[in-house]
Formats: structure tokens, sequence, C-alpha cells
């Protein structure tokens, strides 16, 4: 699956806006652009390199998913970012920076991982969606 590919199936989701900056594109349920459900970076930045983004074709998808379903895919409770190849391609890994918040990340989706992550990006749009509507004036 290619970046355009992922793009495509987020954007098919209902009620999805994105916006870009800081290299990188991010995905909001709605209107409320405080906390993207998934973000997309295809190049390194003065802040995050982890990755090595810089290779051709290399893109990660970024998205926050419940804490149950990311201690299932992580269940070492001591996650160490320090010691993760995070130029890995086609594995799930906790994100680097945001693993605390339920985020995981993955380079370049292939295989039975495309199906995977096609759901874990229907749960991070769900999650957010649940998050919009409680914030949602009654």
């Amino acid at each position: 699956m290619d970046q355009q590919q992922v793009e495509a199936f987020v954007e098919s989701l209902p009620n999805v806006q994105s916006s870009e900056a800081y290299g990188y594109r991010f995905y909001f349920y709605g209107d409320d652009h405080r906390m993207p459900f998934l973000t997309m970076a295809n190049s390194d930045s003065e802040y995050d390199n982890r990755s090595n983004l810089s290779r051709e074709g290399v893109f990660r998808v970024n998205l926050g998913v419940s804490p149950g379903t990311f201690r299932g895919l992580f269940p070492d409770a001591a996650i160490d970012p320090d010691v993760l190849d995070y130029t890995a391609l086609n594995q799930f890994l906790p994100h680097p920076d945001y693993w605390k918040q339920s985020f995981l990340c993955i380079l370049n989706p292939a295989g039975e991982n495309v199906a995977r992550l096609q759901d874990l990006i229907r749960e991070a749009h769900g999650v957010s969606q649940a998050r919009y509507d409680r914030r949602a004036p009654q």
C-alpha cells in the first residue's frame, strides 16, 4: 500500500478533514483540529529523524488507537523507544514519541499488514469520533 492509497482510504471515511504542517499530513475527525487520529510523514525533520524517511519512497503512518488495542499489540509494559528499529519497513511499532497516548506507527505497510492497518485506521477514526462527540455541545 503506497502513501496515496493510505490517504485515499483515510479520506473515504466519514467526516474527515486534513491539513499539512511541519512536513506532516494531519487527519482529524470533523472540525475539531486539536488531536489528529492519524498523521503521515515522508521526510525527516529536525524534530523527527528516527525512521530515516529520506529513503526513496519511504513513508510512515502514525495513528492513535484505543489503549486496549495498543496493549494487545505491544504487551510489554516497559516500552523503550530507544532500542526499537524505527527504520524497519512493514512493522507495527509504538510511536517513538507518542506511544504513551496509544499511538503506533508503521513504515510502508504491505501484505497482510495492509488489512490490519485499515482495521486500525477505522478504529483510530472511531476513537477520534467518540472524543469529538463527547466535546460537542449538548
